[in-house]
């Protein structure tokens, strides 16, 4: 029970900071981790812990995706597709010692990207002229990393989108929030298909996760901006800090 108890505060916790800032993998991954779910797993299952809230981001962005030409859409949609399922199947065959040993180094990242976000996306949307709008090998790498991981895809998403030299910040997001959520489906139909969810966990996490975004709207209203960062930040750093340490020791 207690530890059911932490995967709910976890999950709470990630549904409130995904409605405010994005980057709560940084709570479910390392709650199923220490609870005893083995590493690649884990990741997996966490996969599905957030996958509802990427179902309601695509949903309040639906006008937004609608001001997208349906073709090029279709086109992106299935790129992601493809990446997203490389990564979840990249996944699959690795062994959970692999994978901890390029977990530290992907909560590192996904933690840099997150925190220095706005300069990663303004240093793209100056060398927009040097990538193809809309190209497909910039999409697949970016989806089979979210595949693989998912931490911070959505900023590497709103960076890749001013490479292509979009501006408008509401159709990118729109974009990012549908793109998402079709990353996320193919990765839980993978991960669920090939047996690697922990299911009473992630349902718990699932619904604990649903009210935490719920939660999140008059605390992203009241909270200052700063001071969510810097939680985030420190949660990103400190977990990093303990899976090289984890690494080190194991």
């Amino acid at each position: 029970m207690t530890d059911y108890l932490l995967l709910a505060v976890a999950a709470f916790g990630a549904g409130v900071i995904n409605t405010i800032a994005g980057g709560g993998t940084f709570l479910t991954f390392p709650a199923l981790v220490f609870t005893g779910v083995p590493p690649v797993v884990a990741n997996a299952t966490s996969a599905v812990a957030v996958f509802p809230g990427y179902l309601g981001g695509a949903l309040g962005f639906r006008r937004e995706l609608g001001g997208h030409d349906r073709r090029a859409l279709m086109r992106l949609g299935a790129i992601t597709l493809a990446g997203g399922l490389a990564g979840s199947l990249l996944l699959l065959v690795s062994s959970n010692r692999a994978f901890s040993v390029v977990v530290p180094f992907l909560l590192l990242f996904a933690t840099l990207i997150f925190l220095f976000g706005a300069q990663v996306r303004a240093w793209a949307a100056r060398h927009s002229r040097a990538v193809t709008p809309q190209g497909a090998l910039g999409l697949f790498a970016v989806s089979v990393y979210g595949g693989y991981f998912n931490g911070g895809l959505g900023i590497v998403l709103l960076a890749l989108f001013s490479l292509w030299g979009m501006t408008a910040i509401h159709q990118m997001n729109g974009l990012k929030n549908g793109l998402s959520f079709a990353l996320s489906s193919i990765s839980v139909v993978t991960f669920a298909v090939a047996g690697f969810v922990e299911w009473p966990q992630a349902i718990v996490m699932m619904v604990a996760a649903t009210l935490g975004g719920y939660a999140g709207a008059p605390i992203a209203r009241a909270a200052p901006v700063w001071a969510v960062r810097a939680f985030i930040a420190v949660i990103g750093f400190g977990m990093s800090a303990v899976f090289f340490w984890r690494l080190a020791a194991g």
